[in-house]
């Protein structure tokens, strides 16, 4: 205060606080006195300063000299208020600060276990819709394995107050597919049976078995036979002849609610990113707009952002350090609060006989009081124990599966997930009709979710998996930590392992060792110790080597560092071959699709020329190396779809200003006709208001499209320049019949 001249001197300060203490003598109040602290130790000062320079001249503060703002001990204190004398400095220091603290009864700003929202009567829907879907498929009595499985899941939930957090995944999922958009389960939700039989998922979580859909004639294969009953040979049942259908992925319950099932149920949903905020205002429907927030986040200081605060503070203060004084100082900064943002996919739930404010202040996000959702103010892993999170993610699988499905009008749940023609193409290209050379990849995964990045289709080319299993497999090991390279990779080199018994997915170990004879809760103790990437404790390994576990398996778990859980591949997978049925056998709907859904930067004008024009821009991209841009890498992996897409004897029309959609590639016979956004800078609103315009009335000139379609002279030029406005005249013609 006395750097900013608000106050003209120390002693102009003192006696300030003098007459402060001295009105709380006459109110009788108590005056206690306090530290402004931003620091733990005087030495740390540095690291605020860095901080503060920063922000510049934005920030007031770094017109002056920062005053120590440590934390101060009690003896600081007491002589900074010594002015007082030494027993007023007391009073107000330690009397009157031990007076409040022994005033106040015990505070808990958080609170100490889980609240979930109220739905009546949700145990006995779960119950219900879980037994009923059961039966329907399984038959009356229920076959012991999923009898002796349904008991355990539906304590574990509906003894844990659990019940309504499925049910309002299941109303979520429910009310998606019924507007049409299949919903993708995350993490480990297809683990539960009771979420498969609800609807939550479409992963069955037991052994791999036949299911008669006439009879509910069943054969389960509990050995290790099959992996996937996705896997099992086509068969008819033996009591009925109907087609049998094979289903189940051997996935433990544990791995979901942990081992005595008391574990908080996570269960992510990847909902299309089109229908995302519908799903998101339907939970205000279920529970009322004061009851729903979205999830707060706290943004905090990067390393490498730190370490640009060091050198910009080195530059602007003329000052230069050691390397190793630079890093002090940069980690010093690391982690400081930075910003507070929403998360993109997290609503918090309020049960109705609670508030808000019992659990976190709110905010509205950036300050915006028009916005539609207040965000919780407290980041929301401080409260994930206190109150309900749903995840309501939005993606763009479910997205291009709807357009794949409203373009050829097959359903995708009938697509069969052993289809030989599909599952070649993870090893050939061959059955697309092209050849290795022509698409410069050995596999045809280009652009299938999971297979289409180089890392990936890499593994293809060494492993050839020929079944949903291994598909799986390599899903998991392509997003494990220390899973693939270094580890399975090695094995699969040298012949010790194959793809189908490595081990891809954290549910692996559990069943693997369970398999081989060991104890389940010993199986679950290692399998969640290798997953966090803690190795296994010598008198666990010991255990193992008595069970005659593989020493090849013992050390590939002491390299892993994090595993993908079976049921989140399981559901990747799962859509993934939806979509590369299409690839197959609808080429055309496929790749109108894919441009329209997952494609974001274009060459419009290389991709219209044809495939020596496509190839000559990805090497010209492919010859940068490191040095190319994020979007330029973006457009290389759209260039080899456009490159395929053309050798299979397909071709591109450029902007058709009288058919082109403003997003959506358009199916032209055996052409797919460019839309309005694919032009190099026009943005979806100009693409949207072209369309709202065309559709009001004709443009009659490039004036008229420029002042009804809001586009500007550069897009003109591109357009007049590629020919999409051939036949129009630069202005308006004014007609004598006009003026009639």
């Amino acid at each position: 205060m006395i750097e900013s001249h608000l106050i003209s001197d120390e002693t102009n300060l003192e006696e300030i606080l003098s007459n402060i203490v001295k009105l709380g003598e006459e109110l009788q109040k108590p005056v206690v006195a306090t530290g402004d602290v931003h620091y733990l130790n005087p030495e740390d000062y540095i690291y605020r300063k860095i901080l503060i320079n920063s922000q510049g001249g934005a920030n007031p503060l770094n017109r002056q000299e920062l005053p120590d703002l440590h934390f101060l001990t009690t003896n600081e204190m007491l002589d900074d208020f010594s002015f007082l004398g030494p027993e007023k400095a007391k009073e107000i220091v330690v009397a009157n600060t031990n007076k409040i603290a022994d005033a106040i009864e015990d505070v808990h700003p958080l609170k100490d276990r889980l609240y979930t929202p109220k739905m009546a009567g949700a145990e006995d829907e779960i119950r219900e819709r879980t037994m009923t879907t059961a039966h329907q498929w399984y038959g009356d009595p229920l076959p012991k394995i999923v009898d002796d499985r349904l008991k355990t899941e539906l304590k574990s939930i509906i003894g844990n107050g659990f019940s309504v957090i499925y049910l309002i995944a299941q109303r979520l999922v429910a009310k998606s597919n019924k507007d049409g958009y299949l919903v993708g389960s995350r993490g480990s939700v297809g683990s539960s049976l009771v979420a498969t039989l609800t609807g939550i998922t479409e992963v069955n979580p037991l052994p791999p078995h036949y299911r008669c859909p006439h009879c509910r004639h069943t054969e389960f294969f509990t050995k290790g036979e099959y992996s996937s009953g996705y896997d099992l040979p086509r068969k008819k049942c033996p009591e009925c002849g109907t087609q049998m259908i094979g289903d189940g992925h051997n996935i433990p319950f544990e791995t979901f609610l942990g081992f005595t099932g008391n574990k908080v149920p996570d269960i992510d949903l990847n909902f299309s990113g089109d229908y995302q905020p519908i799903a998101h205002n339907y939970t205000k429907v279920l529970f009322g707009e004061k009851n729903v927030f979205r999830a707060g986040t706290i943004g905090t200081v990067a390393d490498k952002t730190a370490y640009g605060y060091v050198k910009a503070y080195e530059r602007d203060k003329g000052r230069t350090y050691r390397q190793a004084e630079e890093d002090r100082l940069a980690k010093g900064a690391t982690g400081v609060k930075r910003t507070t943002g929403q998360h993109p996919a997290g609503i918090i739930v309020v049960p109705a006989d609670m508030d808000i404010y019992d659990f976190t202040p709110i905010q509205y996000p950036a300050d915006d009081q028009s916005a539609a959702w207040k965000t919780t103010h407290f980041d929301f892993h401080s409260i994930h124990d206190n109150i309900l999170k749903i995840d309501i993610l939005g993606h763009d699988d479910p997205t291009m599966i709807r357009m794949l499905q409203d373009l050829s009008g097959i359903n995708p749940k009938t697509i069969p997930m052993d289809d030989p023609g599909v599952m070649s193409i993870f090893s050939s290209p061959k059955i697309l009709g092209v050849t290795e050379d022509q698409i410069q990849s050995k596999t045809g995964t280009l652009g299938v979710p999971e297979f289409g990045t180089r890392f990936v289709r890499g593994m293809l080319e060494q492993t050839h998996p020929s079944n949903y299993s291994e598909l799986l497999q390599i899903s998991g090991l392509s997003h494990g930590t220390d899973v693939w390279l270094g580890n399975a990779d090695e094995l699969i080199k040298n012949g010790t392992a194959t793809i189908a018994n490595v081990i891809g997915c954290r549910d692996n170990i559990m069943t693997d060792l369970i398999q081989w004879g060991l104890d389940s809760e010993l199986s679950f103790q290692i399998m969640e110790s290798v997953r966090h990437g803690r190795g296994i404790p010598d008198d666990w390994q010991e255990e193992m080597r008595k069970a005659k576990i593989p020493e090849w398996y013992i050390d590939s778990c002491l390299k892993i560092k994090y595993m993908f859980p079976r049921a989140h591949a399981a559901a990747y997978i799962l859509m993934a071959l939806r979509i590369a049925y299409f690839k197959v056998y609808f080429p055309l709907v496929y790749y109108a699709a894919y441009f329209s859904v997952r494609a974001d930067d274009f060459d419009i004008v290389s991709m219209c020329r044809g495939k020596e024009a496509v190839k000559n821009a990805m090497r010209q991209i492919n010859d940068k190396g490191m040095e190319a841009s994020a979007k330029e890498k973006n457009l290389l992996t759209v260039l080899e779809l456009a490159n395929e897409m053309l050798e299979r004897g397909f071709d591109f029309k450029m902007v058709d200003l009288k058919k082109s959609a403003a997003n959506e590639w358009l199916i032209d016979g055996k052409n797919l006709i460019a839309p309005f956004n694919s032009v190099p800078g026009l943005g979806l609103n100009v693409a949207k208001q072209i369309v709202a315009a065309r559709e009001d009335k004709p443009f009659i000139s490039k004036e008229d499209l420029s002042k009804r379609g809001k586009v500007s002279k550069t897009l003109i030029d591109f357009m007049t320049e590629n020919h999409v406005l051939d036949g129009l005249p630069d202005e308006n013609q004014l007609s004598l019949f006009d003026m009639m």
